[in-house]
């Protein structure tokens, strides 16, 4: 199977009405000056500091969609289900459930307490959909069988050490082929993994990303992009995105500067050319705007608010409507 084309990616509007012939269902869709119309008695799920416009929803035929997720740890000191509230409540599509990274409880207490029928009741309630779980600490097996069991999904892991450049493509050849056992649990789990690149680690560098693509047999694994390292190493995000190609898995909306700054909008960065490379490989999955070392969670949604605004607004520019 492709990694390119997983079974359960969310369905662009495009695919949509197109499966449905698009009969009636297109008012769905249908906007007026951004604003999303809905037919008589729709749910629009528009609360204070939510877009009116629909996340994930191209707004042509033809045109690449922009599907937005974000991640729980932004919302760490929250129980999972006020979490998955204010994520839903800011009109994101997806959540990305993190694992005990610097203690964040929620991963492990979905396991313990919720298990796969509670996190899909739970998740139902919100309308959010399950993008991905990040097990960089516990690891992919530890937390496999309920990420299918949930419906499937990407798992977010690192690689490994850094090593010499002219050792590179045997280091990572030997990294791919150490992950057999993880590709085969993901693919009886209905899941892909994603590999993160991280500064002083074997997956850092652009060439190591292009190492990664021509190396990698494997349809269930493919990279998660964090521009933030890229961004540390003097290199162009738009560049590593084209590198990692239909291999790229998840995209964190992330940018190398301090605190709130990190986030699309805040920070100094201009994300116009990374949305443009991202339609031009036809990625996927979802744009996930994150940061580390998240404020108080009022401070987290009213920052998250403003990426999300942020992103909108470089869309339309970067994928213009076809003409």
């Amino acid at each position: 199977m492709n990694a390119s084309n997983p079974p359960f990616a969310p369905i662009s509007r495009r695919e949509f009405l197109a499966a449905s012939g698009g009969a009636g269902l297109a008012a769905l869709a249908g906007s007026v000056g951004g604003t999303l119309c809905l037919p008589r008695g729709a749910s629009s799920r528009i609360a204070l500091g939510t877009p009116t416009v629909l996340l994930g929803a191209g707004e042509a035929a033809g045109r690449w969609p922009m599907k937005l997720s974000t991640s729980s740890i932004q919302f760490m000191s929250l129980p999972i289900e006020e979490a998955c509230q204010r994520i839903a409540t800011l009109g994101f599509e997806a959540i990305d459930i993190w694992s005990a990274h610097a203690g964040c409880p929620h991963l492990d207490d979905v396991q313990q307490r919720l298990g796969p029928g509670g996190l899909q009741e739970l998740l139902a309630k919100h309308r959010l959909k399950l993008y991905s779980f990040s097990v960089y600490a516990g690891g992919y097996r530890k937390y496999a069988q309920l990420l299918g069991k949930a419906g499937g999904g990407v798992a977010v892991r690192g690689s490994t050490a850094p090593c010499d450049p002219k050792e590179l493509s045997a280091r990572m050849k030997a990294f791919l082929d150490s992950l057999q056992p993880d590709a085969d649990l993901a693919e009886k789990y209905n899941s892909y993994i994603a590999i993160e690149n991280h500064g002083h680690a074997l997956l850092d560098s652009i060439d190591s990303i292009k190492a990664f693509g021509e190396l990698n047999r494997h349809p269930r694994i493919g990279i998660a992009l964090a521009p933030y390292h890229i961004q540390a190493r003097g290199e162009k995000v738009e560049e590593a995105i084209l590198a990692a190609g239909k291999q790229l898995l998840f995209f964190y909306a992330w940018q190398h500067a301090p605190g709130l700054q990190q986030l699309p909008g805040i920070g100094p960065a201009d994300f116009t050319p990374w949305i443009a490379a991202l339609a031009k490989v036809e990625y996927r999955w979802y744009v996930n705007p994150f940061m580390h070392h998240e404020p108080p969670p009022d401070q987290m949604s009213q920052a998250l608010a403003k990426a999300r605004d942020y992103l909108h607004t470089v869309y339309a520019k970067a994928v213009p409507n076809p003409s």
